[in-house]
């Protein structure tokens, strides 16, 4: 993608063991989907998940959406088994679930490249327990893989003990520590699940206030609510025109030799044109991908 962006508005758990899903999931306008080997499978239907995983992308069909496979933990009794599994998928990532030390990290990593993965899989690491939103800046950094912090914000609610809030008030403090270390980082990070699929206004609220938290898409567990995350995790329409003016015109005013440039009564600085140029390479990125 143009400038390192890739558009991650809406990325999609997938059931591994449900081959319907998988075969409707090339016509959703998501921006990525989580083909699930973990929490989505029950332990009986491990195995035979991962066949119907491996049937589904090598009919390929899924266009320009990102495909990401859930693995169960490196300590599971399926955690290995599924590490050798990805090396031989047509994958853009793994995501690894409840990632706690970069140590762990590490590890997926090794046994990937031992595996022969290729030099463009990436990691995306799973931040939902405690120790993981403590350890989130070492997990970012832990390997040039790893691309994408993935917010579990369910088993992370349960283990703080907070009450179920439609603010989400209790999770704040996790979300910001992991959005630090996301961004200290270069990485991208994604917003937790909604439940509650008959919560249509919730589910709004939630997208706003991760995306003014500053998360790049979220999590989601019905193809219902992709066009609401990918409405309030792109660009608007005004936010699009009010990039191309402030870009234009600290443009005009370096090429007159002007130090000072306002755009719409606000002065504007060098931050304001780097996020104005953002937008733009956003806004280009989705307007890029295949029509839906």
């Amino acid at each position: 993608m143009k400038d390192g962006i890739r558009p991650r508005r809406s990325v999609l758990y997938m059931p591994g063991a449900n081959a319907r899903a998988l075969e409707k999931a090339r016509e959703l306008p998501a921006d990525g989907l989580i083909f699930d080997l973990e929490d989505a499978v029950a332990p009986a239907a491990k195995e035979g998940a991962r066949a119907t995983v491996a049937a589904a992308l090598a009919a390929a069909g899924y266009g320009d959406r990102e495909r990401v496979l859930r693995l169960n933990g490196l300590d599971t009794q399926w955690g290995k088994a599924d590490l050798a599994f990805a090396a031989r998928l047509p994958l853009d990532a793994v995501l690894l679930p409840k990632v706690e030390a970069g140590e762990e990290v590490g590890r997926a990593v090794a046994a990937l490249e031992a595996a022969g993965v290729p030099a463009e899989l990436a990691v995306w690491c799973m931040v939902e327990t405690p120790r993981g939103v403590l350890a989130a800046a070492e997990i970012a950094a832990a390997h040039p893989r790893v691309a994408v912090l993935v917010m579990g914000t369910s088993d992370l609610g349960k283990e703080l003990r907070g009450r179920d809030r439609g603010d989400r008030l209790p999770l704040l403090p996790a979300l910001g520590l992991a959005l630090l270390a996301a961004r200290a980082h270069g990485r991208d990070i994604l917003d937790g699940v909604h439940l509650d699929l008959a919560d249509a206004a919730g589910f709004a609220a939630a997208c706003a206030q991760g995306r003014d938290l500053g998360f790049d898409g979220k999590t989601l567990i019905h193809p219902s609510q992709i066009a609401a995350a990918n409405a309030a995790f792109g660009p608007s329409e005004a936010e699009v025109e009010r990039s191309r003016r402030i870009v234009a015109a600290h443009a005009e005013a370096e090429a007159a030799g002007k130090g000072i440039v306002v755009v719409d009564g606000r002065l504007v600085e060098n931050l304001h044109v780097a996020q104005a140029r953002r937008t733009l390479a956003l806004a280009e990125a989705i307007s890029r991908k295949e029509p839906r």
